[in-house]
C-alpha cells in the first residue's frame, strides 16, 4: 500500500469513528501512527543510507588506490623479470655457441691424447649441466612473467569494475543528494512562508519551526480552544485560515494534525470521555476549518489524537499543564521521488 493511500485509510477510519462513536480505538490510532513513523523511518534510512554510500564510495576509492599500486608493482617486476629473461637468453645463447665450439674441438681431438680427451669430456659435460640449469631457469623465469601478467590482466579487470561500481554509486549518491537538498529547500521555504502567513498569531501562543525534515506548526489551547471545548475560538479560525490559504498554494505538502492535552482527567459523567477523545475531536475540529475555507484535497490530511501522553513538560505544574495543551499541525513534503528510486534500487 502506498503512502498516500495508507493516509487516506487512517483519514477515513478516524473520521467515520469519530462521526460513530466520537472516539478512535487506541488500536486504530497505533494504526495511524505507526503509519506515519513509517514515513519519518524512511526518511532517516534514506539518510543513514546516503551517509552508507559515502563511506562504501570512499572504501571503493581506497580499494582502487591499492589496485593501482599494486598494478605499479607488478609492471616493475615484469619490467624486471623481463630484463632477466633477456639476460638469461643472451647467456644460453653464449653458452650454445660454447657447447658448438667444443663439440668440434671434441672431435678434432678423438684420435688426440686421451688425457686430454677427458679433460674435454668433462668440460663438455659441465657446460651441458650448465646449459640444463640455464634453460631450467629461463622456463622458471617465463612461467613467473606470464603469471605475473595474469595477475596484472586480473588486476586490470577488477580496477575497472571497481570504477565502474564507483561511477554508480556516486550518480545513485548524487541522485539522493539532490532529492535531499531539494526537499530540505522545499522545508525551508515553506516554513517561511507559514511563518509569514501566520506573523501576526505567533505572540499569541504560536510557533513554526522545523524538526527532523518537517515543518511544526504548533498552536497553544488558548490561541485555538476553550478549556474542555471542541470548538475553535475565531481568533484560531482566522488563523487556521490563513494557513488553508499556504496549503491550498502547495499541494505536494501532506498534513498531520495532531491534538494534545494535559493529564487532568474529566469528571465522571461529563459529554466527552477522555483526554484521547478531546484530543481527537479537537484535531478533527481543524480539519474541518481548513477543508471549509479551502480547496484542500482531504487525502491530503490525517487528524490523531495524542490525549496526554506525549507532554513537553512533565511537571504537574499549572505552566507545564498550560504548554502540553496544544495542537500541532505538521507539514511533510511528498516522498514520492525517494521511495521512486529506493524501488528502482
Amino acid at each position: 500500500m502506498t503512502l498516500r493511500k495508507a493516509k487516506n485509510v487512517i483519514l477515513y477510519a478516524v473520521l467515520t469513528a469519530a462521526i460513530v462513536s466520537s472516539c478512535v480505538p487506541a488500536r486504530k490510532y497505533e494504526d495511524m501512527v505507526t503509519r506515519r513513523n513509517e514515513c519519518e523511518n524512511a526518511n532517516a534510512d534514506l539518510r543513514k543510507e546516503n551517509e552508507k554510500f559515502y563511506a562504501e564510495n570512499n572504501e571503493l576509492a581506497n580499494q582502487v588506490a591499492e589496485l593501482r599500486r599494486n598494478i605499479e608493482t607488478l609492471q616493475l617486476d615484469t619490467a624486471n623479470l623481463g630484463t632477466t629473461l633477456r639476460r638469461i637468453n643472451a647467456n644460453y645463447e653464449q653458452l650454445h655457441k660454447t657447447y658448438q665450439v667444443l663439440l668440434e674441438q671434441n672431435e678434432q681431438l678423438t684420435k688426440g691424447q686421451a688425457a686430454e680427451t677427458r679433460r674435454i669430456m668433462e668440460r663438455l659435460q659441465e657446460t651441458q649441466q650448465d646449459l640444463l640449469r640455464r634453460e631450467d631457469e629461463l622456463h622458471k623465469a617465463t612461467l613467473a612473467m606470464q603469471e605475473k601478467e595474469k595477475s596484472l590482466n586480473e588486476l586490470n579487470a577488477r580496477l575497472n569494475a571497481s570504477m565502474e561500481e564507483i561511477r554508480k554509486k556516486e550518480q545513485r549518491l548524487n541522485e539522493l543528494e539532490s532529492i535531499l537538498n531539494k526537499q530540505d529547500s522545499i522545508v525551508n521555504a515553506l516554513r517561511k512562508t507559514v511563518a509569514q502567513a501566520l506573523l501576526g498569531f505567533q505572540d499569541n501562543g504560536l510557533s513554526v519551526d522545523i524538526r527532523n525534515g518537517k515543518v511544526y506548526v504548533s498552536l497553544e489551547e488558548r490561541l485555538l480552544f476553550a478549556t474542555g471545548s471542541t470548538t475553535v475560538d475565531p481568533q484560531g479560525v482566522s488563523a487556521l485560515k490563513e494557513l488553508a490559504k499556504v496549503l491550498e498554494k502547495n499541494p505536494d505538502i501532506n498534513v498531520l494534525i495532531e491534538g494534545h492535552t494535559d493529564d487532568v482527567p474529566f469528571r465522571p459523567g461529563s459529554v466527552i470521555k477522555d483526554n484521547w477523545e478531546l484530543s481527537v475531536l479537537r484535531a478533527t475540529a481543524i480539519v474541518r476549518i481548513l477543508l471549509d475555507n479551502s480547496k484542500v484535497d482531504p487525502k491530503r490530511l490525517t487528524a490523531a489524537g495524542r490525549g496526554e501522553f506525549l507532554p513537553l513538560d512533565t511537571s504537574k505544574t499549572p505552566e507545564a499543564r498550560r504548554k502540553n495543551r496544544r495542537t500541532e499541525i505538521i507539514l511533510t513534503p511528498k516522498l514520492d521521488e525517494l521511495f521512486q528510486i529506493i524501488q528502482a534500487n
